[in-house]
């Protein structure tokens, strides 16, 4: 009986403790991640896995989700990333309201990530864009006119060494921000400015590409720093830390 006692008595007392614990801390997550109509599974994923590695909070939005929030919505994230894919059909995807709303958060303050496609959407497109860059509309990088839609690409910046990435139907950026890493044929690859008061930065490589996207090619660099490469550049987009640049 005593020892039934005790074990009561340790049981209430596990109670109080419990009762009176303040709760969990919810942290809301900085970074929105578009997954929606257009974007490549494949590549939100990839995207997905540099920002778990980075212990970074993220939620994502498909297009309806998208469209259905307004600016201020947008302005409670820092960061809108959008990864590749198809940017007509991701453009499309979304109403003139929704890719208002992003042109006006980011006007406003929201930080922006495009990455291949994400990027091309940032400019003033074909197709219902986001026009983050006064009007500059952006092309293929050239080696697509030869036929080429894949491939390991060295990306040269300030700072060495040059890295080679991953490569798919990606832009090149002339006429837009300031240059953080050039094509072979010294186009600008990667690029960062302001557009308003958000911080914008465009890829038109995949750094987050994971190994096994690199089969059948040749690079003279590991993934695993093309992958940290990308987490520099997510840090960056949420921070608005300038890059360094040409």
């Amino acid at each position: 009986m005593k020892d039934r006692s005790i074990q009561l008595m340790s049981c209430v007392a596990a109670l109080a403790v419990t009762s009176c614990a303040p709760p969990a801390e919810k942290v809301s997550p900085a970074i929105l991640l578009f997954s929606g109509t257009g974007t490549s599974p494949n590549g939100v994923n990839a995207v997905e896995a540099v920002l778990r590695d980075r212990h970074l909070h993220y939620a994502t939005a498909d297009s309806q989700q998208l469209n259905d929030m307004d600016e201020s919505q947008l302005r409670s994230y820092q960061l809108l990333i959008v990864p590749g894919g198809h940017y007509i059909n991701m453009g499309n995807s979304l109403t003139p309201g929704a890719t208002a709303n992003v042109h006006r958060a980011v006007q406003g303050g929201l930080n922006y990530l495009g990455i291949c496609a994400g990027g091309l959407l940032a400019g003033d497109a074909s197709c219902n864009s986001l026009n983050l860059t006064d009007g500059v509309r952006f092309g293929f990088y050239k080696v697509v006119n030869q036929g080429i839609h894949k491939a390991a690409v060295e990306i040269t910046g300030i700072d060495p060494p040059a890295l080679d990435h991953y490569w798919e139907d990606g832009p090149e950026f002339t006429g837009w921000g300031a240059v953080v890493g050039k094509y072979p044929d010294g186009t600008p690859a990667i690029v960062e400015g302001n557009s308003g008061k958000g911080w914008v930065i465009l890829s038109g490589v995949h750094a987050e590409a994971p190994a096994n996207w690199r089969n059948g090619m040749a690079f003279t660099t590991p993934a695993s720093q093309a992958h940290a490469y990308a987490g520099t550049l997510i840090d960056a987009a949420l921070h608005g830390t300038r890059l360094p640049h040409y």
